[in-house]
């Protein structure tokens, strides 16, 4: 799967790392926002700074996160190591715990998505014309193997990736791309008793999952 060349790939210690509230939420503000110290971020997230200092030093110790060294006396500088992060799920099964944190976050994600869908929904008809009829959202079934949903994910991140290195044009805005795709019969799992194989629109064994957010 095509991914920024600064993607970080959870293995099973860095994602039982990441599958928490705030180091989640840590992780996307300095990938939003850029480089901060403990105490801007612990504001910012309406939590204490001796708790972000921790769990800041958490992501460190998985590669998560860095200090960049240009703090001001004892105050640590800190930003995202990468831009993404990716998954394999079929990496992260053979450690349970892993597995379990993997679920978590993907979850996770499922309910920052709705919660910050539902608030462009709150506040679109502010914005110009041209930027509700750009917005918006859609969904395509297609007859596909494995394989083929590989490919098609893999081309999509092309994609993205061509219009990350293009940058913005007159009038950009930071614009979040969330992407998802899976079986649409998802209860017919190849194999299984009952199930025809082969029949399925795809799995995601073995496929890879990128996350520019958290």
């Amino acid at each position: 799967m095509t991914a920024p060349q600064d993607d970080f790939r959870l293995n099973p210690e860095a994602v039982k790392v990441l599958a928490h509230p705030l180091r989640s939420r840590l992780l996307g503000a300095l990938r939003r926002g850029g480089p901060a110290t403990a105490t801007t971020l612990a504001t910012a997230l309406s939590t204490n700074t001796g708790a972000t200092s921790y769990h800041l030093r958490k992501l460190e110790s998985v590669g998560l996160v860095a200090d960049t060294g240009d703090g001001a006396g004892k105050q640590r500088l800190w930003r995202a190591s990468t831009s993404s992060h990716s998954w394999a799920p079929s990496e992260l099964s053979v450690d349970e715990d892993a597995a379990t944190a993997l679920s978590w976050l993907q979850r996770d994600y499922l309910r920052l998505f709705s919660t910050e869908f539902g608030h462009w929904l709150d506040v679109a008809e502010a914005w110009p014309s041209e930027w509700q009829d750009a917005a918006g959202q859609g969904d395509a079934w297609l007859d596909l193997n494995a394989e083929q949903l590989t490919a098609l994910r893999a081309d999509v991140d092309l994609l993205l990736e061509r219009y990350r290195e293009a940058g913005g044009g007159p009038g950009a805005r930071r614009v979040t791309i969330w992407q998802a795709a899976f079986p649409l019969e998802a209860d017919d799992i190849p194999g299984a008793d009952g199930a025809v194989a082969g029949t399925s629109a795809g799995t995601d064994d073995g496929t890879d999952d990128r996350t520019d957010r958290p």
